[in-house]
């Protein structure tokens, strides 16, 4: 296992990382943001607030993934009307 102490990553994520393989690491991720709006009004709250949950998570992935060094990262969004 290649391990490789990377700066920036909490203790937490650097926890994690100790544990992999950097090497067997994907080159490219990518994730279908969904649900934010649900996640909203299952907790009686307005929509804007689950889209501002849904950026803040967005910050995290695109960080986190900045620090453990994946080259690309693609996020696709998509908007109902529900």
């Amino acid at each position: 296992m290649q391990n490789t102490s990377l700066a920036g990553l909490s203790r937490k994520e650097a926890e994690v990382f100790s544990r992999l393989d950097s090497a067997r690491l994907p080159k490219h991720i990518a994730i279908i943001m969904d649900g934010n709006g649900r996640w909203a009004k299952r907790r009686h709250l307005p929509r804007i607030a689950g889209h501002r949950r849904g950026a803040d998570s967005v910050r995290d992935v695109v960080q986190t993934a900045s620090r453990v060094r994946i080259p690309w990262l693609t996020l696709y969004a998509f908007r109902s009307r529900t």
